[in-house]
């Protein structure tokens, strides 16, 4: 029995030595500044500065593709690619997908027009607004159910404008006129399409949650081996401060990893 199990833990080190010799793990993410976006032609910003250090560290092939979200998440759950970044948990995505510890940590939220007054302390707030929102995605998933949470309470439901990419929902509340109240988005996302489409009419209105950012590695194609081999490294990158020097360079904050 116990020259048994020392042949399955032989096992899976030598599949595990094998992957991460012969290869290549695909990660796609998706124009998501300033966690990742692309920059002269290639994938850039703090998260794959993360990747590409762990991956020196653990010497894994890794390589990148930015792409229309939906794409990038139909490749990974098909096993065309290995992994996405960045991603929100949720049970579904669970699923099919491992994933790393959390990296970044950051809130979802509300932006209104400035001359807006309201002053936001509850979802019951937006009740009856029209809200925009990039999805299928797990920004959308949460505004469903703040509309779900709303309707439960006996408060007025939102309408809620599902949109393909971020930039528009933003660009449609600044007009004043297409009939937008609010676009529901993660905060930092949301200051970076203002400041870089110099939309002066926004403002942020009042964090709904916080969550965390993670990778997240397919299970159809990423040995769990691999993923903790990653996720240590990482863990290491994080004690030693380089986690955090990377992440302060684009002012975002870390995760607390034990």
């Amino acid at each position: 029995m116990k020259q048994f199990i020392t042949v399955i833990v032989l096992g899976f080190f030598l599949n595990t030595v094998s992957f991460a010799q012969s290869k290549t793990l695909f990660f796609n993410t998706q124009e998501f500044a300033p966690f990742n976006y692309k920059k002269n032609g290639v994938a850039a910003g703090p998260v794959v500065e993360i990747i590409n250090e762990v991956c020196q560290q653990i010497q894994l092939k890794c390589e990148f593709n930015v792409l229309p979200w939906r794409r990038a998440q139909k490749e990974v759950e098909e096993g065309l690619s290995d992994a996405l970044f960045v991603v929100g948990k949720n049970k579904k995505r669970e699923e099919w997908l491992h994933f790393s510890l959390p990296i970044i940590k950051t809130e979802y939220g509300f932006f209104v027009l400035k001359l807006n007054k309201l002053s936001f302390k509850d979802i019951s707030d937006i009740q009856g607004y029209q809200i925009g929102v990039f999805g299928p995605s797990n920004t959308s998933y949460s505004l469903n159910k703040i509309g779900v949470k709303l309707v439960e309470k006996g408060f007025s439901a939102i309408d809620i404008t599902m949109s393909y990419d971020d930039v528009l929902s933003f660009k449609m509340l600044n007009k004043k006129n297409r009939s937008l109240q609010a676009v529901y988005s993660n905060k930092d996302v949301g200051n970076q399409i203002i400041k870089k489409h110099e939309l002066k009419n926004l403002k942020y209105l009042g964090k709904h949650k916080e969550l965390n950012y993670y990778i997240a590695f397919s299970k159809k194609t990423v040995p769990v081996e691999i993923v903790e081999k990653f996720n240590k490294q990482l863990s290491e990158i994080y004690h030693s401060k380089k986690l955090k020097q990377i992440l302060d360079k684009y002012s975002l904050r870390g995760v607390n990893i034990e």
